[in-house]
């Protein structure tokens, strides 16, 4: 089954700009965490440890490592700069002016996707953002949000609350910057009820892409401790995939799906066991989609 047939993914949308295939090429530009460095708080978000989710290195100037990823993938022509690593607009303006200018001076980076929290975005860098989508690079502002119940947001020790995400999100849209929120599905507490509402305020706010998670233990991650314990029981495929789904029948077709799930690696992994690919969740997300309505049929 192919997700593209039900679900307006990003490998669709880049395909219908661009006429060709173009893949992200992940950075690790060597940035921090409010979370992390004291500012806000120390050991960052419950479910965290970066170096499961990232394998890059920060010591590699940022040519170098697009030049690596290129060699890996193999499989395009034309590539975004995917700076992905902790907070990616978390230094000076004038740092994070010269690491964009850095990737985009390469001709086959057609675009700057950029990962961060909603309280880490200033003015000064949605300017920077906005200056590079009038020169015609797509480019994304990938937000951070998991949950919008401040609830949850306390739980897993997020460091900010819902209306930080929604000042940065009018924020973005005010400096025409199209933003992509990340969604985790089976935080500790949370039904499947609370995960179509924090949906649904998204969606409310205005939204161009999203990004949809499963919750993952992983190695390092205050959030394994619990698992030890029993605490935290894993999210049936089968559970995540009817909710994805359902998320996806609700979301307006012209939303771009940048990920319907999420992957560790080994051995850094616990659980769930079926997120070491991300195939099996693909598969069950297309056949619900199939059977059920594709996305935008229950808007």
């Amino acid at each position: 089954m192919h997700l593209d047939r039900y679900v307006n993914t990003l490998g669709k949308h880049l395909k219908a700009r661009f006429g060709q295939h173009v893949r992200k090429l992940a950075l690790d530009a060597g940035f921090t965490c409010p979370n992390r460095d004291g500012t806000l708080g120390r050991g960052g978000c419950t479910f965290c440890s970066v170096p499961s989710f990232n394998q890059g290195d920060s010591r590699i100037p940022v040519g170098e490592q697009l030049a690596a990823r290129r060699m890996e993938l193999k499989r395009a022509s034309r590539y975004i700069a995917y700076f992905q690593a902790y907070t990616s607009t978390y230094t000076e303006v004038e740092e994070l002016r010269r690491l964009y200018a850095e990737a985009t001076s390469q001709a086959d980076i057609v675009g700057l996707c950029v990962g961060t929290r909603p309280d880490c975005v200033p003015d000064s860098v949605l300017d920077i953002l906005a200056d590079y989508r009038r020169r015609g690079y797509e480019v994304w502002l990938e937000l951070g949000l998991q949950s919008a119940h401040d609830e949850t947001l306390r739980r897993i020790n997020r460091g900010h609350d819902f209306s930080a995400y929604a000042d940065a999100v009018s924020r973005a849209h005010h400096h025409g910057v199209p933003v992509c929120t990340h969604l985790i599905i089976g935080l500790p507490g949370e039904s499947a009820a609370m995960c179509r509402e924090t949906h649904a305020r998204v969606l409310g706010l205005g939204v161009a892409g999203l990004k949809l998670h499963p919750l993952m233990i992983v190695r390092g991650s205050t959030m394994a401790a619990d698992y030890s314990r029993g605490e935290l029981p894993p999210l049936p495929i089968e559970d995540y995939a009817a909710i994805a789904a359902g998320l996806i029948r609700h979301t307006p077709p012209d939303v771009v799906f940048h990920r319907v799930t999420a992957t560790a690696r080994e051995p850094t992994l616990i659980a769930p066991d079926w997120c070491h690919t991300s195939w099996p969740a693909i598969h069950a997300i297309c056949e619900d989609l199939m059977r059920n309505g594709v996305q935008g049929c229950r808007v």
